[in-house]
């Protein structure tokens, strides 16, 4: 393998362009498919750059091309670009200056990161059979965003030489700084959103015998689709289903016609996903038929499950061992159950997510603040070392 020393010396010799940019970033977020002044930020750096640079249609997305100095593969490395509907409260000097945004899952740090890399690359472009396309995406949190650029044809932006392989980081406060954290098979979870609406008879609240009550029915389907996962579900293929939302009703003395109840459900197989989906629906229905009501069911797809590639998850702890030394490349016991649009990308070539670990000094690993805290704050002394993953992995992927 390459020596990979003088690469991780030459990203922390960049250390403050990454971290001025991601500051940067960090006080304008946006949220969804469109971020144009993320995307002027992001076309700004590559202007320096010796990268074939297109941008979406659909979105504010940006796809680089950089081409190595011999014909070869295509390697994708991919950075989001969104931020979420919160009102940051970290008293930073750098906090959002938008209110009711704020880079609360650490994606200004994977685009600064993502940048830096194209600049060590492009400086080693003699070292690269084949070329590297960098994916900047918008809307990872919930607006499938990556699907949208799949659809505009990332893939294929090289012709000659469709991605045939794919690297992306996520930064973390559950893990300890400057570690690289991977495990083969599914990382995440798939998640779906469920809506329940549950039909009956209104009427005053005195008679509910002369009703049909949806609000007694609408707490029996919460405790039933608990009762439905310990006892229908195989723990080691695991689901989760959680109600996060009841309504019914507008005043103490009125029986409602209906009741409304959604959530989410996250699963680690596709055929799991499928046969709980279906679960729930049943539940639904059946609790409502017993109570003498109608129950309207939804499902809203989301993301698919994010699976790791076994022989790309093994190249990321091989390039952690040797960018950040032994103990720095952490083996995950266990998949989360987030769910990420990276999915998609993984349904398609083989390749690998992985965690960075970024907590803080002062504060401990498992009770910082974590991701999608309106409190988080992410250590950036890990940002050199997710430069240099990104573009050993792509060298790697690459090398003559």
């Amino acid at each position: 393998m390459t020596d990979a020393a003088p690469l991780l010396a030459a990203a922390r010799a960049d250390a403050d362009r990454t971290v001025d940019l991601r500051r940067r970033l960090h006080r304008r977020p946006e949220v969804g498919l469109h971020l144009p002044e993320t995307q002027a930020a992001v076309l700004e750096a590559f202007a320096e750059l010796p990268l074939e640079v297109r941008t979406g249609t659909t979105t504010t997305s940006v796809v680089a091309v950089l081409r190595g100095s011999t014909p070869g593969p295509t390697y994708l490395l991919r950075g989001d670009m969104d931020a979420l509907p919160l009102q940051e409260d970290t008293g930073l000097d750098f906090a959002s200056e938008v209110d009711g945004v704020m880079h609360a899952c650490g994606h200004d740090t994977h685009v600064a990161m993502l940048v830096g890399a194209a600049r060590l690359l492009c400086e080693r472009r003699d070292e690269l059979a084949g070329q590297v396309v960098f994916m900047l995406q918008p809307g990872e949190e919930g607006h499938h965003g990556a699907r949208f650029m799949l659809e505009e044809g990332l893939l294929d932006v090289v012709p000659e030489a469709p991605v045939s392989g794919a690297f992306a980081l996520h930064i973390s406060t559950a893990f300890e700084t400057d570690t690289v954290n991977v495990r083969p098979g599914p990382l995440m979870a798939a998640a779906d959103h469920f809506r329940i609406t549950l039909r009956g008879a209104g009427g005053h609240a005195s008679t509910p015998w002369v009703t049909a009550d949806p609000v007694p029915a609408a707490a029996e389907i919460v405790l039933a689709l608990q009762s439905m996962v310990t006892r229908r579900v195989d723990v080691f293929d695991p689901a989760v289903v959680t109600v996060g939302h009841i309504s019914a009703g507008t005043t103490n003395n009125v029986i409602p016609a209906t009741s409304f109840l959604e959530g989410t459900i996250r699963t680690l197989s596709a055929s799991r996903r499928a046969d709980v989906v279906a679960r729930v629906e049943r539940v639904a229905r059946g609790v409502a038929e017993a109570h003498e009501l109608v129950a309207d069911f939804e499902r809203v797809e989301g993301y698919p499950v994010t699976v790791n590639d076994a022989e790309a998850a093994a190249q990321v702890s091989s390039v952690a061992t040797e960018l950040l030394g032994a103990a720095a490349s952490v083996p995950m016991p266990d998949p989360l159950m987030g769910a990420e649009d990276w999915s998609y990308v993984l349904e398609r070539v083989p390749g690998a997510m992985a965690f960075l670990g970024a907590c803080p000094p002062d504060l401990v690993v498992g009770e910082s603040p974590g991701n999608h805290s309106n409190l988080v704050v992410f250590d950036e002394a890990a940002l050199p070392a997710g430069v240099a993953m990104y573009a050993q992995m792509a060298l790697q992927a690459l090398r003559p």
